[in-house]
């Protein structure tokens, strides 16, 4: 890991100076004095003299084993087929994880109407123009909205309504209620007040 870090650390730079000697880099509010060489190139400087932490590890099995765990996240469906169990009139039966318990108890079975089992189906399919891909770094999901005020602020730009529909409808609302059954997030539909208690006799 120490071998990679520095020429890693060369090659960033090496790739981001050159994106700004052909334009491709924009700069904004507080940081347009970067679009001067100059001063691109003395921010950078401090960058070549500190470690970069580059972390890089072979895999046990090879490439074809890290593309094919990836893909189980980024390709798969809902539910497998392996883990249907039944169906017949009083639902269907499926398998499910409860992460709170250990070994093989940790799959169990669980039934639900037919009704019920599309519904939970559909709500895991992607609506259009949306990819199955976990967001990372600037994106991801418990710091995704910070990071976009931050970013609007930087860019001087006001959010419009259409942001902030695919921003919620893209899942950057966080939800603290999710269903101990199927793990999915549950909508608050109405809250009930408890009614005050009258004071002891």
């Amino acid at each position: 890991m120490r071998v990679l870090s520095r020429p890693f650390r060369r090659l960033f730079l090496e790739k981001l100076q050159l994106a700004h000697r052909e334009g491709h880099l924009q700069f904004y509010g507080q940081h347009k004095k970067l679009v001067n060489a100059k001063c691109f190139a003395a921010t950078l400087s401090p960058l070549r003299k500190i470690d970069w932490v580059v972390y890089a590890k072979r895999p046990f099995a090879g490439p074809e084993s890290v593309l094919a765990y990836l893909s189980r996240y980024t390709h798969r469906v809902a539910i497998a087929n392996s883990r249907l169990i039944s169906h017949n009139e009083r639902g269907v039966t499926f398998r499910w994880k409860d992460y709170r318990r250990k070994g093989r108890a940790r799959y169990r079975p669980m039934t639900v109407s037919t009704d019920e089992f599309i519904r939970r189906f559909l709500i895991h399919i992607v609506p259009s123009g949306f990819h199955r891909i976990r967001h990372y770094g600037l994106f991801a999901s418990h710091i995704r909205r910070g990071n976009l005020a931050r970013i609007r602020q930087c860019l001087d730009v006001q959010s419009t309504n259409s942001d902030v529909e695919s921003l919620e409808s893209s899942g950057d609302r966080p939800c603290p209620f999710v269903c101990h059954t199927c793990g999915s997030p549950m909508r608050i539909i109405e809250t009930l007040n408890p009614k005050p208690r009258a004071p002891p006799s």
